[in-house]
């Protein structure tokens, strides 16, 4: 077992792309904190958009295309919170949404945005690129910058780590302690393998958050 309590320049970086409406991408998140207490591990995260992954497609349901119109605002501000107040902004602005949408089970809205921006002591401005288009530029290009990695045909979330960058992964729930490190070991054992692209399986489970 590696040293969690490693200082932080012996730390490898675990970059992860998100989108604050995919419950999927809050359970990696999770799990890749819980890695970091035990393996020298820091993650930073940055937006994504499904909004963006999926524009122009005509087959859509119903559901998932009204899903996607809710999604835009939630990035906005997540990206706006990045740029003016740096990553420990987002990481926090992330966490703070996250706990109020997916173990909190609220509608990822403009007012459940606004008070997880106050929660983490965001200046109120923050919350105003919820209806602001001109954050589009920045969100556009932090996703391009995660899918670029891997490819079109994978959403949210997205690992880059040591040169090697990988979709998911997708785990309810959210292993704790070195079952999370023994997860971690695994996941970059197999995407680090040359030529290695896929391994799943059907999901019989919704996330479950504890």
């Amino acid at each position: 077992m590696t040293d969690p309590a490693a200082p932080a320049d012996d730390r490898q970086v675990a970059d992860l792309w998100f989108d604050p409406l995919c419950p999927w991408a809050w359970m990696t998140s999770r799990w890749l904190l819980e890695v970091a207490r035990v393996r020298p591990v820091e993650p930073r995260f940055h937006v994504m958009s499904l909004a963006v992954l999926n524009e122009g497609r005509d087959d859509l349901p119903e559901q998932y295309r009204d899903a996607m119109a809710r999604a835009v605002g939630p990035v906005r501000v997540c990206v706006a919170a990045e740029a003016g107040h740096g990553a420990d902004a987002l990481a926090a602005l992330y966490t703070a949404i996250g706990e109020r949408v997916h173990p909190g089970g609220r509608e990822l809205a403009r007012d459940v945005v606004a008070e997880a921006v106050e929660a983490v002591g965001l200046p109120t401005e923050v919350t105003d690129a919820f209806d602001d288009p001109s954050w589009d530029e920045q969100v556009r290009a932090s996703h391009e910058r995660g899918i670029g990695l891997v490819g079109m045909d994978v959403g949210t979330p997205v690992i880059s780590v040591g040169g090697v960058a990988f979709f998911g992964p997708v785990v309810t729930p959210a292993p704790k302690g070195e079952d999370a490190g023994r997860l971690w070991d695994g996941v970059l054992l197999v995407a680090g393998t040359p030529g290695f692209y896929e391994l799943k399986r059907t999901r019989d489970q919704d996330p479950i958050f504890d």
